[in-house]
């Protein structure tokens, strides 16, 4: 796994395999009896590391692959709020990924001062879940 500071994400790219043999070679150690709660919790930990940072990843590319990157800087302001200033912002919020969602979906205005989002219809419900949720996941901006 690399680290992109410029992003703020960890980039697994081309690295996936090296995630599924740990997990492999953990899950066979538990099963051979060899393994130990602290074996089992290594496994766990991993899974989720794994699960994070792959959602992290979809998450960039169906942005990129929307538009979103076009408006939206990582970190600061392009023409809308960068997607930290989104997550610093909606952080408290326990709403906010529902809310976000219909707002990639229906556009809005005044939120963030006078700028227009344009409703974004092309993108589903599930893609504007996942996007909602990986903007939300932005480490707050420096």
């Amino acid at each position: 796994m690399r680290h992109r500071p410029e992003c703020g994400v960890l980039s697994i790219a081309g690295r996936w395999h090296v995630a599924v043999v740990l997990v492999l070679v953990l899950v066979l150690l538990l099963m051979s009896g060899s393994g130990s709660a602290v074996l089992a919790q290594t496994a766990a930990t991993t899974m989720t590391a794994t699960t994070v940072a792959t959602a992290s990843v979809q998450g960039q590319a169906l942005a990129s692959k929307s538009g979103c990157l076009s408006c939206h800087g990582l970190v600061h302001t392009q023409v809308g709020p960068g997607f930290a200033q989104v997550a610093a912002r909606y952080r408290d919020d326990a709403g906010a990924p529902e809310h976000l969602a219909a707002k990639i979906r229906s556009g809005g205005v005044g939120i963030w001062g006078r700028l227009i989002m344009p409703r974004q219809p092309q993108v589903s419900e599930a893609d504007a879940a996942l996007l909602a949720k990986w903007v939300l996941s932005q480490p707050s901006p420096p």
